[in-house]
């Protein structure tokens, strides 16, 4: 126990300290990137060149951290070098296109529309509570979402204003996050190369959802660290009495396992050096059973905590992971559980190849007896871990789920069901990014080389491609259900994949070097050829974010702000009147905003200010306990009535709190609301359509009707 303390204390204090390293250079950079009047990205390059320069100067840093390591100076320096690297990269790349703008990617449209409505909610309020509907709690994982908003709440910031920010710092610490945990599975210089990698390709791909890429960032070490917990031939066998050297993995001279466990007693930056896999030379160590002395000429090991400091930084990857984002959360349990399986069979087959009799005549001088008993229970220790690991996980996770699953379980309200229903055509075919001729389709491509050539003697191998069958296999029961009428969302599994290939492409690419200077028979000036070769790919890959971001960043100038204000200088949109409606919306109801239920279809209202809404933008997005039709159904059964008094009556018999307040679109005879439906299967699967409310309904003393810019908002007296 006191080992395991120690290995967790020591990865969270320093995992802390690095934090709080990102945290200062985001906050630092972002401040900085403010003080001056950019020009618009979509209307200038300044802020792209200014960018590239950012990167560059990022590279050299983590360079510089690389060459220390390697020659084994200043280990300090160069430890924060790679933090402060690697975040103000993650900063300058994000943060510079958005310089002159306060909307973070995507502006406020789309799922944006609603991930800044979340934000805005748990801003005003540190409670729990549904981005939309009051008196329920949150259906979608508010773990990120109420972080931002104590940060935003701290810092007196209104919700959308501290989405940017917010969303680039905690890309910036999950980066470094994922730094500090590689560095305590492999090489530190290998570490900051291959964080380096993923967080490039993350930025790209997944940054858009900030939330869900903090949790992608983490990936490609989390599997590493599941399969260390999971799969541990050596210290298992040595517990049940036999010959780790002859129930596990032979020696292999060149590396991986079998080295692993021959050299389980050196380092494993050493064994690493010597040509063994860094993390099978200290993660399949095993102690010797208490009690018992090491025979002569057996090999020393360590003493190590058994597995179960990973085992807890599994679960508490899952737990996160389950608080951050449902999709990736299922999918990385999904991926462990089949480590569990894989690992479990694999001590099933070793156990019963110890046992065959062939095998036992040549242990019969051995010093430690083949293990006697049927061979399956050589699977019970690694699914006792596993089990462990989702107890971990599971406790975390009803931080967060606990008040939906209460409500669910008492509650009588039908489940709207259709969080799964999108079918875009990424969604219907398998993602074979290393078939593809680009940078990145070629790291993918060495990748998926190394995952096949090393399977049988990396644990890194090993561990990354589970997680890429995991994702296959994933996509496939997706495809599947679609014959069900739903869908398991396996389009948002792009970015996961690319992550965990392009992981395993810089330890090809690293080990295919290595390999070929040694066929070259060692040239002088090879190594630098190699290394120029990794930088000017890399400035080539990195330069380019911008412009595979461009729509997304474009959409952030164009989009119209919290303050009115759209950051290319243009006529801003109908949002600029918002500002007049929340005046008007505080006077009329003498109410605080968190206890006025607003019906209206422009939703984004909501995203500036935390009122309640009676209808969500889509049921996609809507609380499953919502009764997303049913409210839908009662919005058009009160627009068809015929005087207000027939719809006060019909609005104190809602089965839901009433709307407070109407905020309309304005028509010639009519006031019109944009709603809309769920059509899945067709793509798109929304599908628009216009409520009209007759404006005699509202012409009664109830209601006060107020004409806005191109809105009309109508309050209820009480």
């Amino acid at each position: 126990m006191s080992l395991v303390l120690r290995q967790v204390g020591g990865g969270l204090g320093e995992g802390l300290l690095a934090a709080m390293v990102a945290a200062v250079v985001a906050a630092v950079g972002l401040v900085a990137f403010s003080l001056v009047d950019w020009p618009a990205f979509n209307s200038s390059n300044v802020t792209r060149a200014l960018t590239t320069v950012g990167q560059v100067g990022a590279a050299a840093m983590l360079i510089a951290a690389v060459w220390l390591l390697r020659v084994h100076r200043w280990p300090w320096v160069a430890k924060v070098l790679s933090w402060v690297g690697i975040s103000t990269f993650v900063t300058v790349t994000l943060g510079m296109p958005l310089a002159a703008t306060k909307l973070y990617l995507f502006g406020v449209s789309v799922d944006q529309e609603f991930r800044t409505e979340y934000l805005t909610r748990l801003t005003d309020s540190a409670a729990l509570r549904d981005m939309t509907y009051v008196d329920l709690p949150p259906f979608y994982p508010a773990g990120w979402f109420w972080v931002g908003g104590r940060v935003a709440n701290v810092l007196g910031m209104d919700g959308w204003e501290a989405f940017k920010p917010y969303a680039i710092g905690s890309l910036a610490v999950a980066a470094v996050l994922a730094l500090v945990l590689w560095t305590q599975l492999i090489r530190a210089d290998w570490a900051v190369a291959v964080t380096a990698t993923t967080t490039a390709v993350a930025l790209t791909y997944a940054s858009p959802e900030a939330y869900g890429a903090v949790i992608v960032l983490l990936l490609p070490p989390a599997m590493v660290l599941a399969w260390g917990a999971l799969y541990r031939p050596v210290e298992d066998a040595a517990r049940a009495g036999a010959n780790p050297v002859d129930v596990a993995n032979p020696p292999n001279a060149r590396g991986g396992i079998g080295a692993g466990q021959l050299a389980a007693n050196a380092p494993a930056e050493d064994a690493a050096r010597a040509g063994a896999d860094p993390v099978g030379a200290d993660q399949v160590a095993a102690d010797a059973p208490a009690g018992t002395e090491a025979a002569p000429g057996a090999p020393r090991t360590p003493r190590t905590a058994g597995g179960w400091g990973a085992v807890v930084g599994a679960g508490v990857f899952l737990g996160v992971a389950a608080t951050f984002y449902t999709l990736y959360f299922l999918v990385a349990a999904f991926a462990i559980a089949l480590m569990g399986l894989v690992a479990a069979g694999a001590e099933v087959y070793q156990r019963r190849a110890a046992q065959h009799p062939k095998a036992a005549r040549r242990a019969a001088t051995a010093p430690l007896a083949v293990p006697s008993g049927p061979a399956w229970r050589a699977a019970v220790p690694p699914l006792v871990r596993l089990l462990a690991i989702a107890a971990i996980s599971g406790l975390i996770a009803l931080v967060c789920w606990g008040p939906y699953l209460l409500k669910s379980l008492t509650t009588k309200t039908p489940s709207s069901g259709t969080a799964l229903h999108y079918l875009p055509e990424s969604g219907a075919q398998l993602p074979l990014p290393m078939t593809e001729f680009t940078l990145l389709g070629g790291l993918c491509l060495i990748g998926t080389i190394w995952l096949v050539v090393r399977a049988g003697s990396s644990r890194r191998a090993q561990a990354l491609g589970l997680g890429v069958v995991a994702i296959y296999l994933w996509t496939l029961l997706s495809m599947l259900a679609t014959a069900a009428g739903t869908t398991l969302l396996s389009f948002r599994l792009e970015a996961p994949l690319l992550v965990l290939l392009s992981a395993a492409g810089a330890f090809g690419f690293v080990e295919g070097a290595r390999a070929a200077y040694q066929a070259f028979n060692e040239p002088a000036r090879f190594r630098v050829a190699v290394v120029a070769l990794a930088i000017v790919g890399a400035l080539a890959f990195v330069q380019d974010i911008p412009h595979v971001l461009a729509p997304e960043i474009t959409t952030a100038y164009t989009d119209t702000d919290g303050d009115g204000n759209r950051a290319d200088k243009r006529p801003p949109s109908a949002v600029s009147y918002y500002r007049e409606i929340d005046a008007a919306l505080l006077a009329q109801t003498g109410r605080p905003r968190d206890e006025t239920v607003v019906l209206t279809a422009d939703t984004s209202f909501l995203s500036f200010y935390p009122y309640w809404g009676f209808q969500a933008l889509t049921s996609h997005y809507a609380n499953q306990l919502a009764d997303f039709p049913g409210r839908a159904a009662t919005i058009k059964d009160w627009s068809t009535l015929d005087s207000p008094a027939q719809l006060l009556d019909a609005m104190a018999r809602s089965p839901w709190r009433a709307p407070d307040a109407f905020l309309f679109r304005r028509g010639a005879d009519a006031y019109t609301l944009r709603l809309a439906e769920d059509v899945y299967p067709n793509d798109p699967n929304v599908k628009r359509y216009t409520v009209s409310f007759p404006k005699q309904l509202f012409e009664d003393p109830a209601f006060t009707t107020t004409d806005i810019g191109p809105f009309t908002l109508v309050t209820v007296r009480h």
